[in-house]
């Protein structure tokens, strides 16, 4: 019999590039089997889609609340063991918390939930259980990035004090100057996207790994947001000034209007000894900026890397390492959870990182709606 986790999934069905990259990333390591799921509303679309990637489909259900009436009559040692939740926004947490009160791991998209109340009531679902649940904040996933980590938390740059995230797509810009278009798009309904569009979707992203990188906390936030028309309810650009917890200062700027960006997201840690910049758009690249010295680039595979990051890393120097990559990572780190095998607290985001990343968000649009004003983010997570 297979010793592998039992992978079920939520969504993600079709055509979706989210469904692709979370297939292969549970494939990469071999620690993963899929066994079935709900990969889209309808039943016949959900099993004509098993078929196509040559699933059995006498485990794909027509809703969850089937899947799990259907997994619990098996035995312990077949049913699911971890759900991935790859849904529109707004299903995330009534899924989520489904699936935690019946005793399943969970792998989550970002944002967690539409409202920092719904990730605060997970939180405390999962606090007594000994089940694992993950955000996919994918780019935690690169090595070097988990080489800029190590790093920084090792004292190569000294007292940090500024950081600076920049996130900047452009694939709304030919929608929100179409009037019906902006109206019909999920991402811009607030009832599917939650108060957020731009921040919900990548500002959240930034605010993750500027924590996870640099280790610190961002203990409070001043917002602008840009709505672009009045009838449209959703930010699609944003900037964000940031006081952290060690008195250090810090900016994340974030849009999908920056016309002719693809995925330009760059990420920027400041001591008084160096600093470290990396772009996701050449992940293998991790810049050192050292006073009176030449620029330094360190690359994955290499001995000269921490053990963090050559665990990220499974290609020879040399050879880029991508986005599927990374969420591969992330998957490898779950499965050691799960598991019970000894892991590193930075393989995976947690449900810390997603509850604080809704309370980012609202605390942002906030701000905004304040006048522009200092707003303190909660810190007992």
């Amino acid at each position: 019999m297979s010793n592998k986790i039992r992978l079920g999934i939520l969504g993600g069905g079709g055509n979706s590039l989210i469904g692709v990259l979370h297939r292969v990333a549970s494939a990469m390591h071999d620690k993963y089997q899929i066994v079935g799921g709900v990969f889209n509303s309808e039943i016949n679309k959900s099993i004509d889609f098993a078929k196509s990637i040559d699933l059995p489909t006498h485990r794909v259900y027509k809703n969850l609340d089937s899947l799990i009436e259907e997994e619990q009559k098996l035995s312990e040692d077949k049913r699911m063991q971890v759900i991935a939740v790859l849904t529109p926004n707004y299903l995330h947490f009534a899924m989520a918390k489904k699936l935690l009160d019946n005793g399943f791991h969970v792998i989550c998209e970002k944002p967690m939930t539409t409202t920092f109340e719904e990730a605060k009531i997970l939180y405390q679902t999962l606090k007594d259980s000994e089940l694992i649940f993950a955000v996919t904040y994918t780019y935690t996933g690169y090595p070097m990035i988990r080489q800029m980590r190590d790093m920084i938390k090792n004292g190569v740059l000294g007292k940090i004090q500024k950081v600076d995230a920049q996130y900047y797509q452009g694939w709304i810009n030919p929608i929100i100057h179409n009037e019906v278009e902006r109206a019909s798009t999920w991402r811009l309904d607030p009832e599917k996207s939650g108060i957020s569009c731009c921040l919900g979707d990548i500002g959240t992203h930034a605010f993750d790994m500027l924590e996870y990188v640099s280790g610190l906390k961002i203990e409070s936030v001043l917002s602008d947001l840009n709505f672009v028309y009045s009838d449209n309810k959703m930010d699609v650009d944003a900037t964000v000034l940031l006081r952290l917890n060690n008195k250090a200062k810090g900016v994340i700027c974030t849009s999908q209007i920056a016309t002719g960006e693809e995925n330009s997201f760059i990420i920027k840690v400041y001591g008084d000894k160096a600093g470290i910049k990396w772009e996701q758009e050449n992940p293998n690249y991790l810049y050192l900026m050292e006073e009176g010295k030449a620029l330094q680039v360190l690359k994955p595979g290499h001995v000269y890397n921490s053990d963090l990051s050559l665990d990220g890393t499974k290609l020879p120097p040399g050879h880029p390492e991508g986005i599927f990559d990374a969420m591969g990572n992330i998957y490898k780190g779950v499965a050691k959870a799960i598991n019970k095998q000894a892991y590193d607290h930075g393989e995976f985001p947690t449900i810390i990182d997603g509850t604080r990343g809704m309370n980012f968000i609202e605390k942002a649009v906030e701000s905004h709606l304040k006048g522009n004003v200092w707003v303190k983010i909660e810190n007992q997570f």
